[in-house]
């Protein structure tokens, strides 16, 4: 943290004046790089998936997307809040389940 910034610079990310939770920083980077590849392919298809008309697999896209979220410390309990153990045993979790997806 910069000495002009706040706490909330590291627990929070603003785009156009929206503002989105940040990344747990205490995930080994490996773990991010496996949730985030998730993440990316909830989101494609979600796309695919509603050009397709198919309400079944937007929804599986979506919970793909919604755990690969919540492993990454951006959507749930703020991860501030919690012991680093309990953030990292959520991340696993979370990644475990999307790999049994596949």
């Amino acid at each position: 943290m910069s000495e002009t910034g706040s706490v909330d610079d590291d627990r929070w990310l603003v785009i156009n004046g929206r503002r989105w939770r940040r990344t747990d920083p205490v995930l080994d980077d490996e773990l991010v790089t496996r949730l985030k590849s998730h993440l990316g392919r909830g989101r494609s298809g979600v796309r695919t998936a509603k050009s397709a008309g198919d309400d079944e697999a937007v929804a599986a896209a979506r919970r793909r997307t919604d755990l690969a979220k919540h492993g990454l410390g951006e959507r749930g309990p703020y991860w501030w809040d919690c012991p680093e153990q309990d953030r990292i045993d959520r991340a696993n979790q979370a990644l475990r389940q999307l790999d049994s997806i596949d």
